[in-house]
């Protein structure tokens, strides 16, 4: 074990994408087959199918989702939400991010491996197809090494005409996700210099979505993408990761067939040094030499053991989901105080988020004093301010709304360009009103006002805000 734990340590120094030079090792991992493979791709099936099927989703003749940053407009559900709804949205975050905390303590990095879309489509889509025209992983490197000739110009040419194909589909699908799929339609059906910002848009997520599963690859999860670097601060001992045991599998050595007369060597583990370990591994890692950033627990490594152990008569899972203290100590999965810890405070982000989006109002208001502009007093004794109200209609109906102020005292609140105000259907709508109130009940140089928001008689909303008066006054 002593030798295992220094060549551990030797490793951590290095990582498989990079030689001693500084340069990058192209990775060819060998195709990847077995139960938690199959798992993946039915996984994979019913996620792409959530991806790509979502945008075309309606709810009353509007997208079920929708995140547009460029409106500030978003739909979750079929449920509009705009940026007056950031306390919402801000929970909603807190309680993902706990949630993705949480998820890891318990299971590791389950998500890189089984949902992340970084790793569901290079490993489920693009190598799929490389698989499918270069062959298997020798066959790769063989193509790579050949000079250019009509094999490897056809091929190569072949495979990535598919992937900048796909890539234009998954940036279509993402640019649904953010104006709408009727936008991207109309885009697409209309010269560029129609929509040149669209058309700009589709081009460069199209390049940046090519250039990362053409060429920049596992370089994404392993230079690039912060979770993993989150593991090492999230992982403890009770983890459950992807993890070989290295009680039953050392020391490691290949069967030898026995040769009558021979010295009896000394037993060895279940790890007979195929390396199938490594050869599938996506990042190059040796599962073997422990936890690494660069495993995203794609489970190709279990797969490929499992089916070594089968072949030799020894029992299946020397590589499995297991914990440090699993392994080491043969304890079992247990529900300890830090897991109780973060799912308590999810439950209660959980709440606290279902708290506001029940209590979440149709209109919502904002209602600010007109810049740069002071008081005026008229010849009826009034003292007037000016303002600017930003309505939201968060429905999908157009919706009349009244405006009034609470606690008059022969007070008026008055629309400039008149009465009426309808608030047309998920969508804003600015208007200016005049306040007028009487001299003497303006006491102080800022006084609280409320003003409240009624849809047929029903009050849907109120709003705080300053009046400024001429002067400071006291009350006789």
């Amino acid at each position: 074990m002593e030798d295992l734990y220094e060549y551990d340590e030797l490793y951590r120094d290095t990582i498989a994408t990079v030689d001693e030079q500084g340069k990058r090792v192209w990775i060819n991992p060998k195709k990847p087959k077995g139960r938690y493979h199959t798992y993946r791709i039915a996984v994979t099936v019913l996620l792409l199918g959530l991806l790509f099927g979502a945008p075309f989703l309606s709810w009353k003749g509007h997208p079920m989702f929708l995140f547009n940053i460029f409106e500030r407009k978003f739909i979750l559900f079929g449920t509009v939400f705009w940026p007056q709804d950031f306390i919402i949205f801000g929970i909603g975050m807190i309680a993902f991010f706990v949630f993705v905390i949480l998820f890891t303590v318990v299971f590791g990095r389950i998500w890189c491996g089984w949902m992340c879309p970084q790793t569901i489509f290079m490993e489920m889509v693009f190598r799929k197809i490389e698989y499918w025209i270069e062959g298997d992983a020798n066959q790769q490197r063989k193509l790579a090494r050949q000079e250019w000739n009509f094999e490897k110009i056809w091929k190569k040419g072949l495979k990535l005409s598919i992937f900048l194909g796909i890539s234009a589909l998954i940036a279509h699908t993402l640019m649904a996700y953010l104006i709408g799929i009727d936008e991207v339609v109309t885009i697409v059906s209309q010269p560029p210099t129609a929509h040149m910002a669209g058309f700009i848009g589709l081009i460069a997520f199209t390049g940046i979505f090519f250039w990362v599963f053409a060429y920049f690859r596992e370089q994404a999860c392993i230079a690039v993408c912060p979770y993993g670097r989150l593991q090492g601060v999230l992982l403890d001992k009770e983890s459950i990761v992807v993890a070989y045991n290295w009680l039953r599998g050392e020391p490691r050595g290949k069967i030898k067939k026995e040769v009558a007369g021979a010295k009896a060597e000394p037993p060895k583990g279940d790890c007979i040094d195929c390396k199938l370990c490594v050869h599938v591994c996506p990042t190059g890692i040796d599962i073997r030499n422990g936890t690494q950033l660069e495993c995203v627990n794609c489970t190709a490594c279990i797969d490929a053991c499992d089916e070594v152990m089968t072949k030799v008569d020894r029992p299946t899972g020397l590589i499995g989901y297991y914990s440090h203290s699993m392994v080491s100590e043969g304890k079992k999965f247990s529900f300890n105080t830090r897991i109780a810890a973060y799912t308590a405070v999810l439950v209660g982000i959980l709440g606290l988020l279902a708290f506001l989006l029940t209590t979440r109002t149709d209109v919502e208001a904002t209602m600010l004093r007109v810049p740069g502009m002071l008081y005026q007093e008229k010849e009826n004794g009034m003292i007037s301010n000016l303002y600017n109200i930003q309505f939201v209609n968060k429905t999908y109906e157009d919706i009349h709304i009244e405006v009034k102020l609470k606690d008059a005292n022969g007070g008026t609140i008055d629309r400039v360009g008149g009465e009426g105000l309808v608030i047309p259907a998920a969508s804003n709508l600015e208007s200016v009103y005049f306040i007028d109130l009487p001299r003497e009940n303006v006491t102080e140089t800022s006084n609280k006002l409320v003003v409240q928001l009624y849809r047929d008689g029903e009050l849907l909303d109120e709003i705080k805000t300053n009046f400024l008066g001429p002067f400071k006054q006291k009350k006789p």
